[in-house]
């Protein structure tokens, strides 16, 4: 039998398992591209490959336990200018026996949001007797450690230590591993081979400020080493992590970006 077209069933019924087959495949295919870097972000590796990079949030070691959305490569990717300073701290370390070790650079939105997410479920403790023994999480967001928005997601903010060299290796966190306090003594603490900073990374705690009168001796001069370090080349401290660097003035004072840390994001820059 055939339509006054002409067509027969078997061929309308083959059509149409076609239509239902494309529009099958047509989310993957219409989905929104992800948003690219703009120019002026580059890798740090491109500008520098003898920093050492160990990229936390691409990791399950952190203070949430898992790895956090947005980091689909442990790569950091940072502003041109901050990547120039950054070469520029690591020439003068170098003479000296030292490297700098990035653990975060440009943080697009959706981590922070991810991290919104985790402080409010107060349930998810997972991390902290590591990153905020003496800290309730109810009060993350009063006590300054969690916010909606953050300078890292500018592209020109760090977070960074120190390392002698030669470098010695550091091994990889195991999920479910014993915890320990990421204030206490260096040999206690998650094994780092950064110098003795008197706090691990990412410690919500007051003993991380990083003039805090309390860290005294080889701790508070490897603090002050990387401060007059970074802050002589245009960088600015943040008083309350000692970890925590911003290059100014800043590429992008006003935008916060949330395109994915991967190298693909900024073009093979």
């Amino acid at each position: 039998m055939t339509t006054r077209t002409g067509i027969t069933p078997r061929i309308l019924t083959a059509a149409a398992a076609a239509l239902l087959a494309t529009t099958a495949s047509a989310p993957s295919a219409w989905a929104r591209p992800e948003p690219k870097a703009p120019e002026g972000f580059v890798t740090l590796r491109s500008v520098d490959p003898t920093i050492i990079e160990e990229m936390r949030y691409a990791t399950a070691h952190d203070f949430m336990g898992v790895p956090v959305d947005g980091y689909r490569q442990p790569v950091c990717v940072v502003t041109r200018p901050a990547a120039e300073a950054l070469h520029r701290a690591q020439t003068a370390l170098l003479r000296k026996g030292y490297s700098l070790k990035v653990y975060d650079c440009y943080r697009p939105q959706r981590a922070v949001d991810h991290f919104v997410g985790w402080a409010k479920d107060l349930d998810d403790q997972a991390m902290k007797e590591e990153f905020y023994p003496r800290v309730d999480k109810s009060r993350l967001f009063e006590d300054g450690y969690i916010a909606e928005k953050s300078g890292h997601s500018r592209g020109s903010t760090v977070d960074l230590t120190l390392v002698r060299l030669p470098a010695a290796p550091t091994r990889a966190y195991r999920p479910g591993e014993p915890l320990s306090p990421c204030y206490g003594p260096r040999d206690a603490r998650f094994p780092d081979n950064s110098v003795d900073m008197g706090t691990g990374y990412d410690c919500f705690d007051t003993l991380a400020h990083t003039d805090d009168p309390r860290v005294q001796g080889a701790q508070r001069a490897n603090r002050q080493l990387l401060k007059g370090t970074l802050t002589g080349l245009g960088f600015v401290n943040l008083a309350e992590e000692w970890w925590h660097y911003t290059f100014t003035p800043e590429l992008f004072p006003d935008t916060y970006f949330d395109f994915p840390v991967d190298r693909r994001s900024v073009g093979g820059r």
